[in-house]
């Protein structure tokens, strides 16, 4: 007797939305999410898609038409809640475009929570397309599976960062002049969270004591290594979902 096939199906299209999900809700979908499931995916009647929508969760619908410009799904179950994240930011200087898409894509697989991209004074880049960018993270949930998206914020300056700083949060800097041991760092100071790591050229000195100076930072090192900046803010955020972010559950 052959086995049941795995319902939903593991290949099937998964899209986030932005209309809330409920059960039997009616999801008319169309421009590229449409062209995406009728033309690339080639769905038809029947066939199931996965729906998300950084609310309610992930549900699995069934598409009920399937035409060249739009394509209509009734939600049938939920088949997981939305995630809960750690409480974590991701403060990384502005890099240029390719490198800082590596970044927003690779901190969303990670789990961080919220980014903001900060501007300092030897930053190559100075502007930052956001409605690009949010498109970069949603791509990015979709294909690892999260059920929340992360937030991003327009970038600021670094000394705007520093003053506006909440006191509840720990500030950990990457300081490519050396730190403390990074995992005895965050296993010393959890709770509210954030890494800071620096541009092509790494901080100036005016910055780096300006970072060293607010009270909930703590200069910590990402080895002996020199990291380009995509690496160090990849590598210290997965350090830190590692050691007391939602990788230890």
């Amino acid at each position: 007797m052959p086995a049941t096939p795995a319902w939903p199906p593991k290949s099937a299209p998964r899209l986030f939305v932005e209309t809330a999900l409920s059960q039997d809700a009616v999801v008319a979908l169309d421009g590229p999410q449409a062209h995406y499931l009728a033309r690339v995916m080639r769905v038809a009647p029947g066939d199931v898609v996965i729906l998300c929508d950084d609310v309610t969760g992930e549900w699995a619908a069934r598409v009920t038409e399937a035409g060249k410009r739009d394509v209509v799904v009734t939600c049938e179950a939920l088949l997981r809640s939305r995630e809960q994240v750690p409480d974590f930011t991701l403060c990384a200087a502005l890099l240029k475009k390719d490198r800082f898409d590596l970044v927003l894509e690779k901190a969303c697989e990670l789990g961080v929570r919220h980014i903001q991209p900060v501007l300092t004074r030897r930053c190559v880049a100075d502007k930052l397309n956001l409605e690009r960018a949010r498109a970069v993270l949603v791509e990015a949930a979709e294909q690892c599976a999260r059920t929340a998206l992360p937030s991003i914020a327009a970038p600021v300056k670094l000394d705007v960062l520093l003053k506006e700083w909440d006191a509840a949060r720990h500030l950990f800097f990457a300081d490519e002049n050396g730190g403390d041991s990074t995992a005895a760092q965050f296993a010393a100071h959890r709770g509210p969270a954030a890494i800071l790591t620096g541009p092509e050229g790494g901080f100036d000195e005016a910055e780096r004591a300006a970072i060293r100076a607010l009270p909930q930072a703590h200069a910590i090192t990402l080895g002996p290594r020199i990291l380009r900046g995509e690496t160090a803010a990849i590598a210290g955020t997965a350090l830190w979902m590692g050691t007391v972010g939602d990788w230890q559950d």
